[in-house]
């Protein structure tokens, strides 16, 4: 899976490494392990890349 091109390749990523769960539990307050978060903190990453590479 050489290049990550979108948010959830890098979720499934991690879920393979065991960093992300498979499915959110649904608690109230977001576990650190939620795919839920992992999805939010993935398309953060890719904007950053984004404007570090505009720059």
């Amino acid at each position: 899976m050489g290049k990550h091109r979108t948010a959830a390749d890098y979720v499934r990523k991690w879920t393979k490494a065991g960093k992300v769960k498979k499915k959110c539990c649904r608690s109230k307050s977001r576990c650190g392990k939620c795919p839920v978060l992992a999805l939010k903190k993935a398309k953060v990453k890719l904007v950053r890349r984004e404007l570090k590479r505009a720059a």
